[in-house]
């Protein structure tokens, strides 16, 4: 779930970090400009592992701070492909169950890879597996706030970067703009479609 990602960067540290040791104003500034931050094609970043290379500082004409390239590790949240993990069910919609782990929300179970026969309700806006018995069908519902046990399956990243507008595209940079905000840069995708995965309550008296 968590990697170790080798990175790199030049770090700006201003005149009045001076005093403090180099290595703590580094790793404060690497913090400050990555942690929670998601890196495309990379993940989400969690902290500072280590610094591993310091290169030479310099400072430039009209810029009283100091400028340095910095080797250095950081932790990242970028799970495996079928890995499985532990997350609490957040809301459903028609696109499926979205899930949380507290810390990232962007992970999406869809329709097709819940348990099947599964339903959509749309009084209580909950995903329901309609789960066969001999005795016949029981419906066992996906209520916000439950445990979910879940493999992924995929991953998505999204480039986020602000771009500027061509002068064809000026009329409607508003709206373009106003959707690209709302998408997320990394987004992962569940399945529960086998046994043992779902809600927790389903498996603990099998």
């Amino acid at each position: 779930m968590f990697v170790l990602v080798e990175m790199m960067d030049t770090v700006r540290i201003p005149p009045w970090q001076f005093e403090m040791k180099l290595n703590d104003s580094i790793a404060e500034e690497l913090n400050k400009k990555l942690a929670n931050k998601v890196v495309y094609n990379v993940g989400l970043c969690i902290c500072l592992y280590d610094i591993t290379k310091l290169e030479d500082s310099y400072i430039f004409p009209g810029d009283g701070a100091s400028h340095t390239k910095v080797h250095f590790r950081y932790v990242v949240f970028h799970p495996f492909l079928d890995e499985i993990l532990i997350g609490e069910i957040k809301g459903c919609s028609q696109d499926g169950v979205h899930v949380s782990l507290g810390f990232f929300d962007d992970i999406v179970i869809p329709p097709e890879s819940l348990q099947q026969p599964a339903k959509f309700d749309e009084a209580e806006q909950v995903w329901v597996w309609e789960y066969e018995t001999e005795e016949g069908a029981h419906d066992l519902y996906m209520d916000t706030g439950e445990e979910i046990r879940f493999r992924i399956v995929d991953e998505n990243f999204v480039d986020t970067s602000p771009t500027g507008p061509s002068s064809t595209e000026a009329s409607t940079s508003g709206a373009t703009e106003e959707i690209q905000k709302k998408e997320a840069p990394y987004t992962l995708v569940g399945s529960i479609s086998e046994p043992g995965l779902g809600l927790l309550s389903w498996w603990t008296n099998s």
